[in-house]
């Protein structure tokens, strides 16, 4: 879930949005016209749709703040965030690796639940100061029902969260719960994703029910999370399936050592007829003389606009070697995938004693997955 547009940062942490952040937004704000409208008919187009666009506005940064809750107690406990994503179903902290301890994956998990209570219960005081009353629902200004409005999704939200089904927080807090108690992460995990695939398929069922039965809409969206809960758990199964099936590989037993190199000076169109087209590897180390300075592969290649290539040396586009993420012969596979996932490549040189010993690549892996699954089969 890779952001298109960034929006900035907070506290170092990186805050953007996915394209599907748009439909939701528009869904959101179109069905607060419709719920001031009904609730204030006196009210005119103009405060309704003003009052609507800013608590759709207001209530993504609760969500925003929902998520830096999970990413500052990551970072307090070591664990470096990435940045927050808002997209279709919500919001996302990338937090780029797993907790060591279930003490850690607790407090990360219930981080968010709590400050969303916290920001509703605010919301809902404020609202209160202003003159709103449980006893007299329906606010009378646009700013207490704003409050009022972004008080109770809070509690909502919060309450949500927490039902205990990876990968929502109640989930993360169940897989703690589980690791806690019996001292296995691996199995904290599959009975977390087990709990998480039936709130899924619950959720699918119920939404559809809604849908076909009483023609709720809702019930269309409801199943929409529920298939997004459903991949979610399921990926985080074949995650934990993968990373057993890789345990005590090192990077020397799977990376290549015969590294076409290709020369600095070569302009692109050159570099893609006599090298991409012809041998389809997708990694080459510049190579200097007798020095290595870089590495390409299509991606750096693409960048570039065609009719510029015949004037754009591979030295300009390459990516040098001192700003690359390399591994050492001995690094643990896994170790190596997740620096991959981590820094968004395909592949990692690999290095030891200054000198270049070969790559490592997602295909080695897929390579060595698909050449297990069918001894197994």
């Amino acid at each position: 879930m890779q952001p298109q547009i960034r929006l900035g940062e907070i506290f170092g942490i990186k805050i953007g949005l996915h394209y599907t952040w748009f439909i939701i937004a528009f869904l959101i704000i179109l069905s607060l016209a419709a719920h001031f409208r009904a609730i204030n008919p006196g009210w005119g187009e103009t405060v309704i749709w003003t009052s609507a666009i800013l608590s759709g506005i207001l209530f993504f940064v609760t969500i925003v703040v929902h998520e830096l809750a999970h990413a500052m107690v990551a970072r307090h406990r070591g664990l470096p965030v990435r940045s927050i994503v808002l997209f279709a179903l919500g919001g996302m902290a990338q937090i780029e690796k797993a907790a060591a301890d279930p003490t850690t994956e607790f407090w990360m998990g219930i981080a968010g639940p709590i400050m969303s209570v916290v920001v509703g219960s605010l919301c809902l005081t404020l609202a209160w100061a202003l003159g709103w009353s449980t006893a007299v629902m329906t606010p009378e200004t646009p700013a207490m029902a704003v409050l009022v409005w972004l008080g109770y999704i809070n509690l909502v939200l919060a309450a949500f969260n927490m039902i205990p089904g990876f990968p929502l927080d109640g989930g993360r807090v169940l897989r703690a719960a589980v690791w806690w108690t019996t001292g296995d992460r691996d199995r904290s995990t599959r009975i977390a994703a087990r709990v998480g695939q039936a709130v899924a398929f619950f959720f699918i069922l119920v939404g559809f029910w809604r849908l076909f039965n009483e023609g709720d809409f809702g019930g269309l969206w409801l199943a929409l999370i529920g298939w997004f809960l459903l991949d979610a758990a399921r990926a985080s199964y074949a995650q934990l399936e993968v990373v057993e099936s890789l345990r005590g590989i090192r990077v020397r037993d799977v990376m290549s050592n015969d590294c076409a190199t290709v020369d600095p000076q070569w302009n692109l169109e050159d570099f893609a007829d006599e090298y991409l087209m012809r041998s389809g590897r997708r990694c080459f180390i510049v190579k200097d003389g007798d020095r290595i300075v870089g590495l390409i592969t299509p991606n750096e290649v693409k960048m570039v606009e065609r009719a510029r290539w015949p004037h754009t040396r591979v030295a300009q586009v390459m990516r040098p070697l001192d700003q690359l993420r390399t591994v050492t012969p001995e690094t643990p596979l896994v170790d190596a995938l997740e620096v991959m996932g981590r820094e968004d490549v395909n592949q990692l040189p690999v290095v030891s004693h200054g000198r270049l010993d070969g790559v490592v690549s997602r295909g080695h892996l897929l390579q060595l997955l698909e050449s297990r699954a069918a001894l197994d089969m």
